[in-house]
């Protein structure tokens, strides 16, 4: 089987967990692979951290111009005209991986699906429809951009759910994190969220956060 293309960071020990964390629209992999020291984990905490490349598509709103993402977009208000077939042909590509990593002899209850801005999106589509349990979700300054069409699985109706987002994003409003949490709770999640005073980014704190949830899953 022909997978996504991965930066994969090992633990000193035999990886016992995975996370699969999924970059922006025109950044790749390489992105957040710095972020796996900067979140200062215990040796204990054995995770195979793995960062998908985008496969590179023309982008409707910048002229068509071709760059790395995981699926179209189609208009300045991002989650009101979703490429869905492109947003669906990725997560089933994580969704690969996921599998992949089960045969690797993680298990499915210690894998974490993460993911930045339109990573995000894709992130959301690729836990909450996957097959088997998963440990944990993390959505960072994105949207719920498949929540009128996604097919729930209730193999993952009670996954933690973790959305963090900046106030000052100027590219993904925050409010779309905030309307995200709503939606999800409608359907029965029980997200938490977490704002932090910065832009379209990550932040020091923030990556703490992470670290502790990480722990709080996994460890």
């Amino acid at each position: 089987m022909d997978y996504l293309s991965t930066v994969e960071v090992e633990p000193i020990n035999e990886a016992n967990a995975s996370v699969i964390w999924l970059h922006g629209l025109g950044s790749n992999g390489h992105d957040f692979e710095p972020i796996v020291k900067q979140l200062k984990l215990p040796n204990l905490l054995q995770i195979r951290f793995i960062f998908p490349h985008a496969p590179a598509m023309p982008i409707t709103i910048n002229g068509g111009i071709i760059m790395p993402a995981w699926y179209d977009i189609l208009d300045m208000s991002i989650e009101r005209k979703v490429d869905l077939t492109h947003l669906n042909h990725s997560a089933n590509a994580v969704q690969a991986l996921i599998d992949r990593e089960i045969q690797r002899g993680i298990k499915s209850q210690r894998i974490i699906v993460a993911g930045f801005s339109q990573g995000g999106a894709v992130a959301f589509q690729t836990a909450l429809t996957y097959p088997q349990p998963l440990a944990g979700l993390l959505i960072m300054s994105s949207y719920f951009a498949s929540k009128d069409a996604i097919s729930l699985n209730v193999k993952n109706s009670q996954i933690n759910i973790n959305i963090m987002h900046g106030s000052q994003d100027p590219v993904v409003d925050p409010l779309l994190s905030k309307q995200a949490i709503k939606d999800l709770t409608e359907k029965g999640f029980m997200p938490t969220y977490t704002e932090y005073e910065m832009k379209h980014n990550v932040c020091i704190q923030q990556i703490a956060d992470i670290s502790t949830w990480l722990q709080q899953r996994l460890l």
